[in-house]
């Protein structure tokens, strides 16, 4: 059975480990991914250990609280459930609470109770996404104990991409899914929490993930089927996939969107 990611964000790669998971090596020491997202590659290979990062702090504290107590963020998860209406939802949408588990629960309340599950924050860092139509906050909660079980051999950090990705040494595997600017910056993803992903950043990630390459990592990288990013990838194997964006609100925007896998070690 396919387990179901337990928070919603945007970019996520269900549809890559159903269609494509013959792109992933078969044999890899410790796994890192660096934009971890929805996780659903690391949900999907279940790998022994791993370096799980992500710049969003709030993202990464849910999985690892999960991982600590995930009965206690479950029993969080039921009291907003039997609270939630318009006024609660912008009470907790306002209030920071101190306990890790608490902040853990609030973040999932909001990510399955906003609109469309985007996360947004304003200047200030502070969430800021109106009420959404759903209101099953207890959504997936079963297979809590199970994602706690996977997520036992995995250590966290918050942080940039490039500490992790030179964290990993000959014969681990990096799954690496940046947000999808390309040189003209013309692009959906281009606002990552509250810090814009720009180019340079895209030139950077690319030499980091050379560095990896040259010390024999295995990485995987997916990014916008651009020009410029493959001309950036350039030497590398490069393989042209298309999957369905369902994420945007206007239907003009939906659709079929070809995306580019980059293969970065010998077969």
């Amino acid at each position: 059975m396919e387990l179901q990611p337990i928070i919603k964000w945007a970019g996520g790669k269900r549809w890559l480990v159903r269609k494509a998971s013959d792109l992933f090596p078969s044999e890899y020491g410790n796994y890192v991914e660096p934009f971890l997202g929805g996780a659903a590659v690391y949900f999907h290979l279940a790998p022994s250990s791993a370096l799980l990062s992500d710049v969003n702090s709030e993202l990464i504290n849910v999985y690892s609280s999960i991982k600590k107590d995930w009965k206690l963020v479950a029993d969080l998860l039921k009291t907003h459930q039997l609270l939630h209406c318009s006024d609660y939802y912008y009470q907790v949408r306002s209030d920071i609470p101190k306990s890790r588990f608490a902040q853990a629960a609030r973040t999932l309340y909001l990510n399955r109770t906003c609109w469309n599950g985007l996360y947004r924050v304003n200047l200030k860092g502070e969430f800021n996404v109106p009420i959404g139509t759903k209101s099953n906050v207890l959504a997936d909660i079963d297979s809590f104990p199970h994602v706690a079980k996977l997520l036992k051999g995995a250590r966290f950090r918050v942080g940039d991409f490039e500490a992790s990705i030179d964290a990993a040494t000959d014969g681990d595997f990096v799954f690496v899914d940046p947000p999808y600017t390309v040189k003209h910056n013309f692009n959906g993803f281009i606002k990552y929490n509250e810090n814009l992903f720009k180019w340079e950043d895209q030139v950077r990630l690319r030499d980091a993930v050379t560095r990896a390459t040259n010390r024999g990592v295995k990485v995987l990288v997916l990014n916008a089927n651009h020009e410029s990013i493959s001309s950036l990838y350039d030497g590398f194997e490069q393989i042209v996939l298309s999957r369905s964006n369902v994420l945007s609100g206007k239907s003009e925007f939906r659709g079929v969107y070809q995306e580019l896998a980059i293969r970065c070690w010998q077969t």
